[in-house]
């Protein structure tokens, strides 16, 4: 952007926690403005300023009381940040017109002032900030222009700079003050010869984020997009790109992800416009959005364009319309017409050019789902219509919360692409340790970590039990996720001996971890088990896990695999195929080989059970699944060798399948009615099994 202020004004500040390169990374409130004016024309220079602000919390940490020699007496006289902008608008503005001059610039020694302190904490305190600090001078770019040689941007101080120039550091000692005159003779000597620097270039702040769509055959560019996690779930576009105040989010660019229902999880895709805003963004990792803290972690632009990017023209032309405010509908009867939506929304909310501001998301045999996305022109028909939120339509009441463009393109991706009968996702691939390295039995030769930092890894808990390392058995080591996969803070370890973990129990019990105290129990390997597959472990005993149902597999099992497939105990990974079929193509039939049998031997502790909510870990076993051609019978002794020279039972299908259970089933259901539910699919064989009375 170009400038064409005929001033600069120098500007410094200071927060009360970290300053210098981490200025704005701790969300510290902001202490202490300098500034001092320089005309750009005749290159003279007005005042000195100095203004103390009062945070809202008085707390100075010691690096800031080093930094800044001020303290929380001085600081409490202050006026607070809405008053010291007035005064500094006051004081700039009368300046200016002393030197006749009619506009300004601001300058700073790199963007985190503006961009990490003035717009994030004017956006939590509801302030309206001056246009002036939407565009501003950044020095050390200015200077890299005239010095390249001078090293990169990044590594560029104001004592730095001053010393490529051969300027002398002030004589003054004040916070602040040193900082800003240094500035000013800066960009003095830029201005003079031999540079005669043109301060023509400004960086920009968005005044607010713009919606718009997003093609999937779009580039985006990996080092611009970051993942936002921990977002409450009624959060909108506008309200993560408030929480990105003061950095440049790209047209669209804020992709809000959704669970297999259809839900936000929580998360969302943000999109930058350069890598230098993505790189500020992580620095707001942990910052807070209300009461909850926000992580910030780096994301691809594939992940991006999964979520947000879109094909459908349908979808193109609905969100064509720019400057809109996105309603969701959810709950709709399906019964539910274009008519009766508008009805439902009334006339203190119109509906975007009427019918065209409506969008009904179907299934791809044309069914609807329920849900609908509605435009509005402003803001305040938006509101008016999310008042209606659970009012009833039909027999229905109904879900209205705010969208955004990219929460659409999901929507209709996930509905227009999803198979008639659904499938469940697979789960993750997950390390497995062999088999004998799972401990039951009484002996309580385990302990168990409680309280953990969800940060901690197994180097820490190596590190914390110290001399007993040596006495933790091979893979002992087992992390208990919960069940989105995230660290619980609990751990358990298998020791050597009872005597070593009772030593473990006493010695390490509220031992400090970073800074956090852990808590030390000992137990048995069946109680250890027991956690690791969902139970719970608590003061009145053990709560058995949700898979402690009637078994579904025997003890003992073997798998029917390629030939001469014999599946190691010490298999390292594994997947489980989905539980139901995905449409085939009909094939004709064709005459295989016999496959051969590979068996798992038994083992006197394996155990399988189907449970969708265990605690998995990253070092404990769960149960081996084949691939999707497997089933599994009991090994009786003896008939390995008889198994692999006779062919498959009749009842196995003699192509690659699956089965498929129906439960809930109405209970006067035929077999056409069954039949014309899989109409579309290949059915193989077909079994219908009555309930015993």
């Amino acid at each position: 952007m170009a400038s064409h202020s005929d001033t600069l004004v120098v500007f410094f500040g200071a927060t009360a926690g970290a300053n210098g390169g981490k200025l704005g990374s701790d969300e510290r409130e902001l202490i202490l403005l300098v500034w001092q004016i320089v005309d750009l024309q005749d290159k003279k220079v007005g005042k000195v300023h100095r203004c103390l602000v009062k945070p809202d919390s008085l707390e100075l940490t010691e690096q800031c009381k080093e930094e800044t020699g001020l303290t929380a007496e001085e600081i409490c006289k202050a006026e607070p940040l809405d008053r010291a902008l007035i005064q500094f608008q006051q004081l700039v503005s009368s300046e200016l017109k002393a030197l006749g001059r009619s506009s300004y610039t601001l300058c700073t020694n790199g963007p985190l002032l503006v961009r990490q302190v003035f717009h994030p904490e004017a956006s939590k305190k509801n302030l309206v900030l001056s246009d002036c600090f939407y565009s501003f001078v950044d020095l050390r770019k200015e200077f890299h222009e005239c010095c390249p040689n001078a090293g990169p941007v990044k590594d560029l101080t104001v004592s730095s700079m001053s010393d490529y120039l051969c300027i002398p550091e002030p004589a003054e000692e004040a916070a602040g003050l040193r900082e800003v005159k240094s500035m000013v003779l800066v960009v003095l000597s830029l201005l003079s010869e031999p540079y005669n620097h043109k301060f023509s270039s400004c960086e920009t702040v968005k005044y607010k984020f713009e919606t718009g769509a997003c093609s999937k055959s779009e580039a985006v560019d990996s080092e611009t997009i970051i993942r936002a996690r921990g977002l409450p779930w009624q959060s909108s576009d506008q309200d993560i790109a408030r929480f990105f105040k003061g950095l440049n989010i790209a047209k669209g660019g804020v992709a809000l992800c959704l669970n297999a229902q259809g839900r936000r999880n929580g998360e969302a895709l943000v999109r930058f416009v350069s890598p230098e805003h993505r790189d500020l963004a992580l620095d707001r990792h942990k910052h807070h959005m209300g009461s909850r803290y926000i992580e910030v972690y780096k994301a691809t632009g594939e992940e991006f364009l999964k979520i947000a990017g879109g094909t459908s023209n349908e979808v193109a032309q609905f969100l064509s319309k720019e400057n809109q405010v996105i309603i969701r509908m959810r709950g709709l009867p399906f019964t539910a017409t274009v008519e009766d939506v508008l009805g439902f929304l009334g006339p203190d909310c119109p509906v975007t050019d009427g019918r065209e501001g409506l969008l009904f998301v179907k299934y791809p045999d044309g069914r609807p789902t329920g849900d609908a996305f509605v435009l509005f022109a402003c803001e305040e028909y938006a509101q008016n219509a999310v008042r209606k939120h659970k009012e009833i339509l039909g027999k229905r009441y109904i879900e209205l919360f705010r969208s955004t463009a990219a929460e659409v393109q999901q929507v209709l991706n996930r509905y227009m692409s999803a198979p008639l009968i659904s499938t469940l996702p697979p789960p993750p691939i997950l390390p497995v340790i062999p088999q004998p390295f799972i401990a039951t039995g009484n002996a309580r030769d385990c302990v168990r970590l409680r309280g953990l930092p969800y940060t901690a890894a197994i180097e820490d808990i190596l590190e914390f039990m110290g001399e007993f390392t040596v006495d933790i058995k091979p893979h002992g080591v087992h992390m208990v996720l919960n069940q989105q996969g995230r660290p619980s803070g609990d751990a358990f370890i298998q020791m050597k001996s009872a005597e070593r973990a009772f030593l473990v129990a006493q010695k390490c019990h509220k031992k400090m971890m970073k800074d956090r105290y852990v808590e030390v129990f000992q137990c048995s390997g069946e109680e250890m088990s027991f956690v690791l597959m969902g139970g719970t472990l608590n003061r009145s005993g053990l709560s058995p896990p949700p898979c402690k149902l009637p078994c579904l597999s025997p003890p003992a099992y073997t798998a029917f695999s390629a030939p001469g497939a014999m599946i190691p105990a010490e298999a390292a990974l594994y997947q489980t195929p989905a539980l139901l079929a995905t449409p085939r193509t009909p094939q004709p039939p064709t005459h295989t080989a016999p496959t051969a049998l590979a068996y798992y031997p038994p083992q006197p502790h394996a155990q399988l059970y189907m449970n969708m909510n265990m605690n998995y870990t990253a070092y404990y076993p769960s149960p081996p699944v084949s691939p999707t051609t497997v089933g599994y019978f009991a090994a009786p002794p003896g008939t390995l060798a008889a198994a692999v020279s006779q062919p498959p039972p009749a009842s196995m299908l003699s192509q690659p399948g699956a089965l498929v259970r129906m439960q809930g089933l109405p209970y006067n259901t035929g077999v056409k009615d069954i039949l014309g539910f899989f109409q579309g699919y290949q059915v193989s064989t077909f079994r219908h099994a009555c309930p015993a009375q």
